[in-house]
């Protein structure tokens, strides 16, 4: 790895101007589930309604594949604990396997209740500090971390799909010209984008940084200045940790993200075949590009985006009776389940905190080891 460059003056952003961000409030977290959930909701309903045939379904039942559909339950599961192990691993030992699994269930509900292009990342540094009583610096680093590793993982999985387009029809027809062009085009966007995100984080830190300074200078931004600096210099100080990692330790924690990456597109994948034979290489390249598309959603957790764009994706390559039940079974495991562990996770927290009486402020200040 490079040598890390130079501190920044004394105006960088200490342990404890980070514990001292606001923390989630409850019932803004209930407001954003409810409204998740109903948007959701909407969408299979419409779905349902335009594609569900009761006896076609019960005719295509017949052929199910129950070991299929309990992999896909075991798939969804094993994903929870892939991503407490990367958390563990990235942490060097700090947070335990649990803890870890605890900390992947949080990111996940609060990524579910939140918008796609915003993340839940943030929000469940907190829970991860207070769950294991570190300082929020700290379990933000380990996020951060995590988040780089899956900017990693866009590099290598957008130029295969790219090259996926050659061979198999990648892009759903219903897309047609514009709307394939468009997608490759955010395509190459996005992989733009993680190829600066990790040159900043590895290479050049204060890249960012001085980027956003300029950008918050403009006098529609400037508002957002006192907000955003300091958690871009908090950023440089976590970038110049990455950097003196050795090679094993992001050998190991790609390995990992590319594991929940593919247990992410193998949900999809075994939930269709247990129903129907369908063409599993390029069901498994549709479900990767539909997810890769759902990142960019503005609604909490993706919620009516995503079961559109799987109508878009993967319901060309079924009967539409199929349609419905599938995207269902899909959402069950891949997002309510993760809302509901999760808001278990969170409401037994918060009955903690109120045990325990008034919130801690003095968080330990101790830095990544």
């Amino acid at each position: 790895m490079p040598s890390s460059p130079p501190p920044l003056p004394s105006s960088d952003l200490g342990e404890a101007d980070l514990n001292r961000s606001p923390q989630p409030q409850a019932s803004g977290s209930t407001r954003n589930i409810v409204v998740s959930l109903l948007l959701s909701a909407l969408v299979l309903a419409a779905v349902g309604a335009l594609t569900f045939d009761a006896g076609a379904f019960g005719r295509l039942l017949q052929h199910l594949r129950p070991e299929l559909l309990a992999a896909a339950v075991l798939v969804a599961f094993a994903r929870i604990g892939l991503g407490g192990w990367r958390l563990s691993q990235v942490s060097e030992g700090r947070l335990s396997l649990r803890s870890g699994t605890r900390g992947q269930l949080a990111w996940d509900f609060f990524s579910s209740v939140t918008p796609s292009v915003v993340g839940g990342g943030p929000v469940a540094a907190f829970y991860v500090a207070r769950d294991e009583d570190l300082a929020v610096g700290e379990s933000a680093a380990f996020l951060f971390f995590c988040v780089l590793l899956d900017q990693l993982w866009f590099l290598v999985a957008i130029p295969l799909l790219v090259l996926a387009t050659f061979a198999i029809d990648l892009l759903p027809s219903a897309a047609g010209a514009v709307g394939g062009w468009s997608l490759l085009a955010y395509f190459g966007g996005l992989l733009l984008w993680a190829g600066l995100y990790a040159y900043a984080t590895l290479v050049r830190p204060r890249l960012l940084v001085a980027v956003a300074d300029w950008c918050l200078r403009w006098p529609y931004l400037r508002r957002f200045r006192e907000t955003v600096m300091p958690e871009m210099r908090a950023y440089f100080r976590r970038a110049r940790h990455l950097g003196s990692r050795p090679p094993a330790f992001y050998a190991s924690g790609f390995a990992l993200t590319a594991l929940i990456w593919l247990a992410r597109y193998a949900l999809v994948f075994l939930i269709v075949c247990s129903v129907h034979a369908a063409d599993g290489l390029l069901l498994f390249a549709r479900s990767a590009a539909m997810m890769l598309v759902g990142l960019v959603m503005p609604t909490p957790g993706g919620s009516g985006g995503l079961e559109g764009l799987y109508a878009l994706f993967i319901g060309p390559l079924m009967p539409e009776a199929l349609l419905a039940p599938t995207l269902l079974t899909w959402r069950l495991l891949g997002y309510y389940l993760f809302i509901a562990l999760g808001a278990y996770l969170f409401l037994h927290q918060l009955h903690q905190r109120r045990a325990d009486g008034a919130p801690r402020t003095d968080w330990p200040a101790r830095g990544i080891r």
